[in-house]
């Protein structure tokens, strides 16, 4: 296995952590993020450390992560502040 596909996989376990933390806060669970957090630093260094061209091949996946992650942020402040989410949304209409 490549450094590329190590890295992938990497990302992979990320979007699935992300996507049980959306559930559980959905729910309302209180998430423990620390873990996500470690992962995602660990997976920001793995890339850096891959180099630029093999980075660039991991960049549709890191995009992934990261509209994953603005989602888990909208979430969170969804639960625990939603009404200037309501706000903004009566303001668009």
């Amino acid at each position: 296995m490549t450094g590329t596909d190590s890295v992938r996989q990497e990302l992979e376990k990320a979007v699935s952590l992300v996507g049980t933390a959306r559930r559980l806060l959905a729910t309302g669970t209180m998430v423990d993020l620390a873990a996500l957090e470690g992962k995602v630093k660990g997976i920001c260094r793995s890339v850096i450390d891959l180099g630029l061209e093999d980075g660039k091949t991991l960049r549709s996946d890191m995009e992934a992560l990261i509209a994953d992650l603005d989602l888990l942020a909208a979430d969170i402040r969804y639960r625990y502040d939603p009404e200037p989410d309501r706000q903004a949304l009566d303001s668009e209409h």
